[in-house]
Order: C-alpha cells, then structure tokens, then sequence
C-alpha cells in the first residue's frame, strides 16, 4: 500500500529555525497519532543550512577540534543536538534531509528506516555514475569501502524516533566545502574522508536537480507519493 507523505523545500534556512520547524511537524504527527484524529503519514522536508556544526547525544565535545573564536572567524554556528551519532557539519552545498514520518505506518523498524534512508542515498547517486556502499559498523553512505585507506563518507545520517515518529535524518554533499570537515572528527571518525557528489565528478552538480532525484527515490524506497506541502498540515 503506497501512503501520501507531505514534501516541504525550506530552502536555506538557519539550522535552529529548521530544528523549530521540525518539532513542531513532529508534534502535530505525534498528536494526530496519539489522537487518532487523521490517517498522517507524515513530512518529507529538504533544506540547505549555513555553515553549522551539530553534536549527537552520544557525540564526543572532544570531536570539535577548533575554538569558539574560531569557530566565529569562519562563520559557523555550533548546536549539540538530540539525534543519535556524533558530530557532523551542515552548510552550503549539501542537501539535508529531514523525513519525519510514523514508522509504524510504514511496517518497519528503526534499523530498517536507516537501511532505506541509506537505499535512498545509494540510489540517488548512482544516478550520477557513482557506486554508494554501506560500511559496517558505521552508517551513513560511503565510496571504496574495501580499498584500505579510501573509505569515504558522502552521506551522514543521525536520526531520532519516538513513538516511532523519526526526526532529524540525512545529509547528502553535493557541491560542499569540504575544507570545513577539516574542523571535526567526521561522526567520530579520525581515519576516514569525506567528499561530495562535485569532488567525485569534478564539476559543479545541479543542486536542485538532486533535490529532484533525492524525492523520487524517497517515493520508490518507501512506497510513498509526495505531495506539495508550504504549511502544516
């Protein structure tokens, strides 16, 4: 059975009114749950941030490796958060995504939501030539995971689900600064890299051509129809 699920482009939005923005869809999923008002499935919402770094619940501070001042000096914001997974870094360039959907209306599990949102991933760059991997013991998207010293991240994911409503999500590089991942252990990790659908093609990508991408395979992975949503509902 496909489900409606409601799509939201916020656009560039400053991390803390995107984190209000979602909390609040969040509440009125859980409260039309809880009430068993409507038949919700519930939001897909993509959105680009300003330079910002986000610190999970079982995150490491340590994994911030630059100052407050600094962290001024190259116009970035810093938020310790309460999705799963360590540090991360949003900004320009790269596409996060935020599903805040009612697992229990998709028949899976939270490890099963991650596998899809990963699918998701997986599919959409290869739509752009390149081979997306899962990394055990770690989540999120990579490329070479079986080349010693190659393995690198090009989707981050943290989530958070309660009562089986997910918040927060993924975070796809596109065109980003990589040089600002220089500034952290990315999700804990000191061995690995990151990199961008740009870095491995070499060229500017079509932002909003992956926005574009990113929803149809969210359709095809999850079994759902978008549709167009500029508020609450």
């Amino acid at each position: 059975m496909r489900r409606e699920v409601a799509f939201m482009d916020f656009g560039l939005v400053d991390y803390k009114e995107a984190w209000d923005k979602q909390s609040e869809l969040f509440s009125l999923l859980l409260s039309r749950k809880i009430n068993s008002t409507e038949d919700a499935n519930g939001y897909f919402v993509l959105c680009e941030h300003p330079h910002v770094y986000t610190l999970g619940k079982s995150g490491a501070a340590a994994n911030l490796l630059i100052s407050n001042d600094f962290l001024k000096r190259i116009g970035a914001t810093y938020h310790k958060i309460d999705r799963g997974g360590d540090i991360t870094y949003h900004g320009p360039g790269q596409i996060v995504g935020y599903p805040i959907i009612d697992l229990e209306k998709f028949g899976v599990s939270l490890k099963g939501y991650i596998h899809k949102i990963e699918e998701m991933v997986i599919r959409t760059v290869a739509e752009y030539g390149i081979m997306g991997e899962r990394l055990d013991g770690a989540t999120g998207v990579w490329l070479d995971t079986k080349i010693p010293g190659k393995a690198r991240k090009i989707c981050a994911i943290g989530v958070k689900a309660s009562r089986f409503i997910t918040m927060h999500g993924f975070a796809l590089n596109v065109n980003t600064n990589l040089d600002y991942f220089s500034y952290i252990n990315p999700c804990g990790f000191v061995d690995k890299g990151v990199t961008s659908i740009g870095r491995e093609l070499g060229k500017i990508v079509d932002f909003d051509e992956v926005k574009k991408v990113i929803a149809k395979k969210f359709e095809e992975v999850f079994g759902a129809d978008l549709y167009n949503s500029a508020e609450v509902r």
